[in-house]
């Protein structure tokens, strides 16, 4: 089996080809082409693979392409892992957003309103050149702003397109060992959209565990989210949210700590990743290890300013292991075996939310096999949710459609809408500064 990787050279590509060394069963990959427009990078990259297979029998092979539609042909998979603008245009989402003086963070409000402006087009066309060249495969989107970006490309693939994300998984796994149950055994009722869900009962056997754990400050405060946003707030809530519903309910600190702080996450990120990529170019450096080293870094700051804003301490050291390889994985086998299982995907909506139209993308539980990912049927969300569900929905259509039109008042219009950007003077002037900045939306007239 052909696992095609667009993105090939990112800093992530690591974690996914080491699970896929683990898997030994019938049907495995075997192949693995990696796909990126920077040839640097690509041998970077290749090197650290390279020494991660060192000793196993029969991994995967690897190639690497600078040409997309060489990456494309004959996969079975595709796993979409792009980063339009690399490092450079994160930092520079971040910049301009807090120059005035709201959230830039990559996927949610301004910053990722710009992340998602620029990449709908590339990954549009990705998805176009898929259904050409490799109608049968299926694509596997890590792109962020995910739901978003999975959103664009299913217009042209339909279910064949499925938006994974490691946070809920992270979330339901943190939830589970504080309530002393098994993850893989536990039902895990979540909702939302991507970067924007909560959990809503934990059940074992039947049995709701949540409300046991709402109850017990103790508990409350021993694990990242309930330091995150408060035994109280949770209890309000009646409701575990996603690590990114902080950016939401703690705004104005959030925004304030990234302000304060020396550098903000693109910033760091691009400069530590410039010096693993330096690094692992010297033909006497062990690869693997320069990896294994950044990314220990990079997982411990991991929402450093929000843990700050909050008071919530250090990441856990079972937190600092990612996860979302391991989604990829046991999706890939799901559908390739027709191994059937349970993963938090983002998917079509169809009729699962009935607030929402039938193409919306969520995040919801699905049972996963030959066939795809069914969104199970899930309660409706409380108003309060709804309503954040609704509005930042409504703000990713307003981006798709002006990502299809090219039009600069559509582009005004996501940012003026989105619950985190409190005028339409600085919407416009957000537009113009990402225009100032960013080429790739030199689009939007």
């Amino acid at each position: 089996m052909r696992l095609t990787i667009l993105g090939g050279g990112g800093f992530r590509v690591p974690l996914v080809y080491g699970a896929l060394l683990t898997d030994r069963a019938e049907g495995r990959v075997t192949d693995v082409v990696l796909h990126d427009v920077d040839p640097d990078r690509l041998s970077a990259i290749s090197r650290v693979l390279a020494e991660q297979a060192t000793g196993v029998a029969d991994a995967p092979r690897v190639t690497t392409t600078t040409d997309v539609d060489d990456a494309l042909r004959g996969a079975d998979f595709v796993f979409s892992a792009i980063r339009v603008g690399g490092l450079q245009g994160r930092a520079d989402d971040e910049r301009v957003a807090l120059a005035e003086g709201v959230l830039g963070q990559e996927t949610v409000g301004a910053g990722g309103i710009a992340y998602g402006l620029r990449t709908v087009p590339v990954a549009v066309d990705i998805a176009a050149r898929v259904a050409r060249l490799a109608p049968d495969a299926w694509v596997i989107n890590f792109t962020n702003p995910a739901g978003l970006v999975t959103e664009a490309m299913s217009r042209h693939l339909g279910d064949r397109v499925i938006g994974i994300c490691d946070s809920p998984v992270g979330l339901g796994r943190r939830i589970a060992r504080v309530l002393g149950a098994d993850p893989g055994r536990a039902w895990i009722d979540y909702v939302g959209l991507n970067h924007l869900g909560w959990v809503r009962g934990l059940r074992v056997e039947g049995r709701d565990e949540l409300p046991r754990l709402l109850a017990d400050p103790g508990l409350l405060g021993s694990f990242e989210e309930g330091r995150l946003f408060g035994a109280e707030w949770l209890r309000s809530l009646g409701a575990i949210p996603n690590e990114y519903l902080h950016y939401y309910y703690y705004n104005r600190e959030t925004v304030r700590a990234y302000r304060e702080a020396e550098l903000t996450r693109g910033a760091f990120l691009r400069e530590q990743q410039a010096r693993f990529y330096d690094e692992a170019r010297d033909a006497a450096t062990a690869a693997l290890a320069a990896w294994n080293r950044t990314r220990a870094e990079r997982e411990a700051t991991y929402m450093a300013e929000n843990r700050e804003a909050a008071g919530a301490g250090e990441r856990e050291a079972d937190d600092l292991s990612g996860g979302y390889e391991k989604v990829a994985l046991a999706l890939m086998r799901a559908i390739a075996r027709d191994e059937r299982t349970t993963l938090i995907l983002n998917v079509r909506n169809r009729s699962t939310l009935s607030v929402l139209d039938a193409e919306a993308v969520i995040e919801v539980p699905c049972l996963v096999d030959a066939n795809g990912a069914h969104p199970v049927a899930v309660d409706p969300l409380p108003g309060h949710a709804t309503g954040l569900v609704c509005a930042v929905k409504a703000v990713e259509r307003e981006v798709l459609a002006a990502a299809e039109s090219g039009s600069y008042a559509t582009a005004v219009k996501a940012f003026a809408l989105h619950p985190l950007v409190d005028s339409v003077t600085v919407a416009r002037r957000l537009v113009d500064g990402y225009r100032a900045v960013h080429p790739g939306l030199a689009y939007l007239r």
